[in-house]
């Protein structure tokens, strides 16, 4: 039987450089089954590079990434076979349907006839976009593409679920949807692991890492983080960045 710990996501030493330029630094962390794990930082801060290491878009220069149970570089393919991933630039058919799009990832994975469409049905419902099954992508709104692409990303029943900054361009309302629903999944059971720059986006109960220039600032619930409750201060202060300023958000009191 698998542990708890094995199921989820396991990160350790990891460093990759660009050149000269140092992308992460020595970065260590878990992420557990059944919590939402909010990787904080402002741009540059190494949040891309860390996916891409994640995801094997880039091959890690040293450390080691366990993904459910199983090594990245060792065993690539059930590694990534445990992921969903959400990307941040959109990856959608825009000229097919919703059930299309997500039957296409399905097909991917291996998945045909009864079974992918009981999970495409379970994937969608759990989404709220059952509804919006035979619509094409390219008429939904900014919110509701988000909402198929996570959709999609839950298909194949992944163990851990990767959000690259999903929220971008997305207006209040939709932007609040999408992480109610993300920290639900994470209730439910599964590992997520989500990349954000906006405070406002992690909740008191939340596991919480701050990521700055390459190296992790600190790790821990975020309640134990935040300094009288501000986390957009606390932020401000551990990354005395600039950029951040105005796009941080305000900490919440619990989930939209």
């Amino acid at each position: 039987m698998t542990s708890p710990s094995n199921s989820g996501l396991r990160v350790r030493g990891l460093s990759h450089a660009y050149g000269a330029k140092q992308a992460l630094d020595d970065v260590s962390f878990d992420a557990e089954p059944g919590r939402f794990t909010a990787l904080l930082g402002p741009n540059g801060a190494g949040k891309s590079t860390l996916f891409a290491l994640l995801t094997r878009l880039f091959s890690a220069g040293t450390g080691s990434i366990s993904v459910g149970g199983h090594d990245l570089n060792r065993a690539p393919r059930q590694a990534l076979a445990c992921m969903g991933i959400v990307f941040q630039q959109p990856t959608l058919d825009l000229d097919l349907t919703v059930r299309q799009n997500l039957a296409y990832f399905a097909a991917l994975h291996g998945l045909s006839g009864r079974a992918a469409r009981l999970r495409i049905d379970e994937s969608l419902e759990r989404l709220a976009m059952g509804e919006r099954a035979s619509e094409k992508v390219r008429a939904l709104n900014g919110g509701h593409r988000r909402r198929t692409e996570l959709a999609r990303a839950l298909v194949h029943s992944p163990r851990v679920l990767l959000c690259d900054e999903p929220t971008v361009g997305l207006d209040a309302a939709s932007r609040a949807a999408i992480v109610s629903h993300v920290h639900a999944l994470a209730a439910e059971g599964l590992t997520v692991l989500w990349a954000t720059h906006l405070t406002d986006e992690v909740g008191p109960d939340d596991h919480l890492i701050i990521l700055h220039r390459g190296r992790i600032l600190r790790d821990g619930a975020a309640r134990d983080i935040t300094e009288d409750g501000d986390l957009s201060g606390t932020f401000l202060r551990l990354t005395d960045s600039g950029e951040t300023s105005g796009i941080a958000g305000i900490s919440r009191e619990g989930h939209a």
